[in-house]
């Protein structure tokens, strides 16, 4: 009767250490079951469908073949009951602000103690409250608090950020997204001012940083 009432998770993380890390945490408390772990995004999509889970772990940079951003956006899409906690190496303020835009419930960095923070997490969000690790809290709130890059990342925005990222010219890009060139000059700008960049190449180095945009080796 008492393992009807667990909060069933799943988590994915290409790291088996980190995996099995997250896993004892989990499996040490009576109200929590770890219900299945995943490497890679086609068997999280397949784990998903199967299992439909209370709560998913997903590390940001889950698969070096998947933008994190659109499988994060895909997975809130076609499973919108589960709630989502991402586990990221950044802290930015911003992008915790564009992942709670798109649904994400919390977000651990893991430059924190994720050991302390992560039945919290659990905790807090099946409450459907948003939760953060502290230092991840701490760069949200400055972020909130400055009026300095007030514009979201919304799917224009990342697209032709995608597009940039792979050498697209502008008139490329417009034509890909049926737009004018007007419009992804305008957007450009509202990017660079957005990742404090004044180049092209700076935007990218600056989105790839915070996990935006994913480039190839």
């Amino acid at each position: 009767m008492r393992e009807a009432m667990n909060t069933r998770i799943v988590i994915a993380d290409s790291s088996t250490l980190a995996l099995a890390g997250a896993e004892y945490v989990l499996n040490g408390r009576r109200d929590t079951q770890v219900i299945g772990t995943v490497q890679d995004a086609d068997t999280l999509k397949q784990a998903l469908r199967v299992s439909a889970p209370d709560i998913l772990l997903l590390r940001d940079r889950l698969d070096p073949l998947v933008d994190g951003l659109e499988l994060i956006a895909e997975v809130l899409r076609d499973f919108p009951s589960i709630r989502l906690v991402v586990i990221g190496d950044t802290a930015d303020g911003l992008l915790i602000r564009d992942l709670f835009a798109l649904g994400v419930r919390g977000y651990l960095y893991t430059g924190d103690d994720l050991r302390a923070s992560l039945l919290t997490a659990v905790d807090t969000v099946m409450l459907n409250r948003p939760y953060l690790s502290p230092t991840a809290n701490s760069e949200y709130l400055i972020a909130m608090q400055s009026g300095a890059y007030n514009w979201r990342l919304n799917e224009e925005a990342r697209a032709v950020l995608k597009l940039l990222a792979q050498g697209n010219s502008i008139e490329k890009i417009a034509a890909a997204l049926a737009v004018t060139p007007r419009r992804v000059y305008w957007v450009r700008t509202k990017l660079k001012r957005r990742f404090g960049a004044s180049t092209n190449e700076h935007l990218i180095s600056r989105a790839a940083a915070e996990g935006f945009v994913y480039l190839s080796d």
